[in-house]
């Protein structure tokens, strides 16, 4: 599926966004209750009170409204992420608070919210638009900070941007795939301080 700008999120019939944000937090609160994969649009239809054609109007699937949820957590954690990393001084500090931050974003999504959390799995599995989104963000977010620490003096210039920015996204992947998310949780307090110190090392000039 090719990368794109923005999430592939298809709305039909009227742009009626009181009609789109009610179906949305509908689908939010009944998701969070049976779960993303057994819950069907005809059960959507019926919990909202909606004929399922009339959700047909608005979303071309379940999978249109999954997206729109995922897409609304998912800027959620590109906010925290981002003043994070404005908040942070230095370049190496502006690494750290983005993986310390990122980190905790994710493990929230996962143990305080179970059944969303089961929405992200799906889009991560599935490799919905929005998880490409999410991995351009994140690829983005460590490309500006090396050059902000190659400007500075602080990191290294010999190895090329695409090369290293690629490895530190590919280092940080199992902190923010939620499936790679759920077999690291044993390691995640660790990962915080170890994976930053590694990372800072390695980019020394």
């Amino acid at each position: 599926m090719n990368k794109t700008s923005s999430p592939r999120i298809t709305a039909r019939g009227p742009v009626d966004h009181e009609v789109r944000d009610q179906i949305i937090a509908a689908a939010t609160e009944h998701f969070r209750l049976y779960g993303y994969e057994k819950t069907t649009v005809s059960d959507l239809a019926k919990a909202i009170g909606f004929s399922k054609a009339y959700i047909y109007k608005f979303f071309e699937s379940k999978q249109a409204i999954g997206e729109m949820i995922c897409s609304n957590c998912l800027k959620q954690i590109h906010s925290e992420v981002s003043a994070a990393i404005a908040e942070a001084d230095s370049p190496p500090e502006k690494l750290r608070r983005m993986l310390k931050v990122m980190i905790e974003a994710c493990l929230r999504l996962l143990f305080q919210d179970r059944k969303l959390y089961d929405i992200a799995a799906s889009a991560a599995s599935e490799r919905w638009p929005v998880t490409l989104i999410h991995e351009g963000f994140i690829e983005q977010s460590i490309r500006e900070i090396l050059v902000l620490g190659r400007q500075s003096g602080d990191f290294e210039r010999k190895t090329p941007l695409d090369e290293t920015t690629r490895a530190i996204h590919l280092i940080m992947r199992p902190y923010f795939n939620p499936l790679l998310l759920q077999h690291g949780l044993d390691t995640t307090d660790e990962a915080r301080a170890l994976l930053s110190s590694q990372i800072l090392r390695s980019l020394a000039p």
